[in-house]
């Protein structure tokens, strides 16, 4: 049995249906007919990101699944070289792309997935029923308590049997009380809560694009600018834009006042393309974004039978954009550990698999969130080797705006293509270890670079004039 129907649950179903001969899905709400927003996903109408790790692990899942998500018109966007981003006071130079990530809706992707999982015969679903505690005793996980959601036996529970139950009821699970509910031992939570809070509107440009070949814009935040915000395109031609602030400087959740808090970036752009663009939708707020990871590994051995998996074990502050990739990657990892002719999967077994599987993401964003001003939480002390990996890698992100070899790997490390490693590799270590940054512009870049263009300018040092520094 799986708990919880968004992308993490399907997901674990579809390898699920491959070792059983029935899997269900419970899921509190109804599913949409279509891809649209479900109440059961809070920050499905803010924008979501699918990096190349989680691309890499859904066609391994479901093969051909990328050209159903390009057919379904997500937009597939070129990192850096379709988009205008900022970070640390610089701005990235469009060089052509070394990654691509799908910008599309959440609801969109989901609704694929959904469509492609549920058409297997194993796996079928309850619906309107939610789950609020576990059957067994600390050594075994039974089944599952159900209460009714539906208008005709709306709050009636009943228990359902299952040999194995994989918690993927988000970031709001309540697992570790179940857990305590039956005997069993509570996981140990580290947590990192920087307070951030940020806002979601639609907005359709006058033309259907910000400007020429830009597809969108980003400023990412940092512990000198801690405002962030941007415009990603959807599936329609829209763009959803996001703006994000710290506690104590929330941006406000009214249309009225959207827009204005744009003002608090670090350059105009943003704002100057909402003068001009039409909004499509109200403005959604957001306000949970610490990041927490559930040690299931450690402590005792815990109850057979039970797993997590999404954000139901390791929840990223959603800035960062990982949660839909790991949610992938986590079902690649449960897929390989069932599969491992070498080991017996014991659910611990399974279950340092699948945290594993998350352990980068979370390196990325615990090791950012850190760092920000007024971050709480008992994860946020660093010992002296995060103090010396945090000045190499503040290096890596100073060089990757303008260095594209630097770029390059910096960009698989953040889309979770490729291990931390890449970024120590001898061509990398060279540029952050013993040349100066690269010349940036100065200003936002309207337009593309051309390979043979960097490489004379690269050469040339700050050639370029007064656009580049």
């Amino acid at each position: 049995m799986v708990v919880g129907g968004s992308l993490a649950g399907m997901l674990a179903a579809h390898v699920l249906a491959g070792h059983a001969d029935r899997v269900t899905v419970v899921e509190r709400d109804r599913f949409p007919d279509g891809a649209k927003p479900r109440a059961g996903v809070p920050q499905g109408r803010h924008p979501h990101v699918l990096l190349e790790g989680g691309q890499v692990a859904l066609e391994s899942l479901l093969p051909g699944f990328l050209a159903e998500l390009a057919a379904a018109g997500a937009p597939r966007v070129g990192m850096p070289s379709d988009m205008v981003l900022w970070q640390n006071g610089r701005w990235y130079r469009r060089v052509p792309a070394s990654t691509y990530i799908y910008t599309g809706s959440r609801a969109q992707l989901e609704e694929l997935v959904r469509r492609r999982v549920l058409a297997n015969p194993v796996i079928s679903t309850v619906e309107g029923a939610e789950a609020v505690g576990l059957v067994g005793d600390a050594s075994r996980v039974r089944g599952v308590l159900l209460r009714d959601r539906s208008a005709e036996a709306r709050g009636e529970q009943r228990t359902v049997d299952a040999d194995l139950v994989v918690d993927a009821s988000g970031s709001g699970t309540k697992a570790p009380q179940w857990l305590t509910g039956i005997g069993a031992e509570a996981p140990h939570e580290e947590t990192i809560d920087t307070g951030l809070a940020y806002a979601s509107r639609v907005y359709r440009g006058r033309s259907g694009v910000l400007d020429g070949d830009t597809t969108g814009y980003y400023v990412y935040p940092n512990p000198d600018q801690v405002h962030a915000g941007g415009a990603l395109p959807l599936e329609d031609g829209s763009h959803l834009v996001i703006v994000s602030g710290l506690r104590g400087d929330e941006p406000p959740q009214g249309d009225d006042e959207f827009e204005t808090y744009a003002k608090r970036l670090p350059h105009p752009l943003l704002h100057r393309w909402l003068d001009e663009a039409e909004p499509v939708s109200s403005a959604f707020g957001y306000r949970r974004t610490a990041n927490v990871r559930r040690r299931y590994d450690l402590g005792g051995a815990g109850p057979a039978g039970f797993l997590a998996v999404g954000d139901a074990l390791c929840t990223f502050n959603p800035i960062y954009g990982q949660g839909m990739a790991v949610a992938a990657m986590n079902a690649v990892a449960l897929r390989d550990a069932l599969v491992d002719t070498r080991r017996t999967p014991t659910t611990r077994r399974v279950q340092r698999a699948l945290l594993a599987a998350s352990r980068q993401a979370w390196d990325i964003s615990a090791g950012a969130d850190r760092k920000m001003p007024g971050a709480i939480g008992n994860a946020v002390d660093g010992g002296p080797a995060d103090r010396v990996a945090d000045w190499y890698l503040a290096r890596v992100q100073e060089c990757s705006t303008g260095d594209p070899v630097v770029g390059r790997a910096f960009r698989a490390v953040l889309t979770l293509a490729a291990p931390v490693s890449a970024l120590f590799a001898p061509p990398v270590a060279r540029s952050v270890l013993f040349r100066p940054p690269a010349p940036t512009p100065v200003d936002p870049p309207e337009t593309q670079e051309e390979p043979e263009d960097w490489a004379r300018q690269r050469l040339d040092g700050a050639a370029g004039g007064a656009r580049v520094r």
